[in-house]
């Protein structure tokens, strides 16, 4: 394992994306009544996340193995 294991701009970038992705959802599934419109926003900033890594990784902004 890399000394710098999950701490690269890349990967905390998508931490940051994915846990907005989950705060939206989560206040769309609050509001009173459900807004499934939020909701499904959030839910589709989750694989967002995981693209917005694989391409700053190709960048050069991930772990330089």
């Amino acid at each position: 394992m890399s000394d710098n294991h999950g701490n690269t701009p890349a990967a905390w970038t998508a931490v940051i994306v994915g846990l907005v992705g989950f705060l939206v959802g989560s206040i769309g599934l609050m509001m009173s009544p459900v807004n499934m419109a939020i909701f499904w926003v959030g839910i589709i900033l989750l694989p967002v996340a995981m693209v917005v890594f694989v391409v700053m990784t190709k960048m050069g902004l991930g772990d330089a193995h």
